[in-house]
């Protein structure tokens, strides 16, 4: 590694130490306010991510969106995402003060039935809301869960975040252990998290449509459940007026195992696109829309 990149990481390592300690010591509220207005600043300065935007609500709302309801929506994703990862930073020492209390649950019943069955479940989500307070949530609850993740390229900050989902209950996957680990953990009747909506030539995907578009989606999940019997719950975590959050669960993808592997996997994933596409249509301004989610091709 070249001294000034050591350099620069070791600057970023430390800010945000700096800012998690900061973002900690003030009131949540706080917390929250200039959280937002860091994002409202990051979306005047990343003009990129603004054409992006633009250019994917302009696909799948098929030239029916205006000008300044893209901006409107662009604008909201990033100040939520700006509360977000203010909470997210005070999760380690403030959780039980600032979350249960704020949080409301839909549909727990679905994920708590499935994981009675001991058969491990998969948590289907997307880059939707506050997905890493998800985990955190059900963790919190008393569930075992797991998250697939990859190494971060600042190795500190990367031991930073495992360091605190570890402390708040998560066990972390890389995904250079994926299959193997993440099928040890469901045979054990965990529950991991999967975010199926990234378009990723490192992962074996199909082509579904989202947004009436065919997008590549990740598949793995579907072949893992479709042999071991495992759950597939569609959720999110949102967030909502008062700075207040709602987990969104929904029922079971049922999984028919014809004997047609091939067009079973692909029935099943299709069927989890299509439950997370009606989360982000009710919550599109939670969604990250400068995500290429249908760069690859058939």
């Amino acid at each position: 590694m070249r001294l000034t990149q050591k350099i620069r990481r070791t600057l970023v390592y430390w800010t945000a130490r700096f800012f998690c300690r900061f973002f900690n010591i003030i009131p949540r509220k706080l917390a929250v306010f200039l959280g937002g207005w860091v994002g409202l600043a990051a979306w005047k300065i990343i003009t990129n991510d603004q054409r992006l935007i633009f250019r994917h609500l302009s696909i799948c709302y098929d030239g029916t969106m205006s000008p300044e309801e893209k901006v409107n929506i662009g604008q909201r994703f990033f100040i939520n995402s700006g509360k977000n990862l203010a909470d997210f930073v005070r999760l380690e020492e403030n959780y039980e003060k600032d979350i249960p209390q704020s949080t409301l649950v839909e549909g727990l019943e679905h994920f708590d039935n499935a994981y009675k069955r001991g058969k491990g479940v998969f948590g289907v989500t997307a880059h939707l809301g506050s997905f890493e307070l998800l985990a955190i949530f059900l963790a919190r609850l008393g569930y075992n869960v797991g998250v697939i993740s990859r190494p971060l390229a600042n190795n500190r900050l990367n031991e930073l975040l495992i360091q605190n989902r570890t402390k708040l209950g998560i066990t972390n996957f890389y995904a250079s252990e994926y299959p193997l680990g993440v099928v040890r953990w469901l045979k054990s009747g965990g529950a991991i998290g999967v975010l199926i909506d990234t378009d990723s030539s490192r992962v074996k995907g199909d082509f579904v449509p989202i947004f009436n578009r065919l997008s590549k989606v990740p598949v793995g999940q579907s072949i893992i459940a479709l042999r071991l019997g495992s759950a597939l719950i569609p959720m999110a975590c949102v967030r909502t007026s008062g700075n207040r959050y709602k987990v969104i669960i929904r029922p079971e993808i049922p999984i028919n195992n014809t004997g047609d592997a091939r067009n079973d996997i692909y029935a099943i994933t299709q069927s989890c696109s299509h439950a997370l596409e009606q989360l982000i249509k009710q919550y599109p301004d939670q969604w990250i829309w400068m995500h290429n989610h249908w760069k690859s091709r058939p």
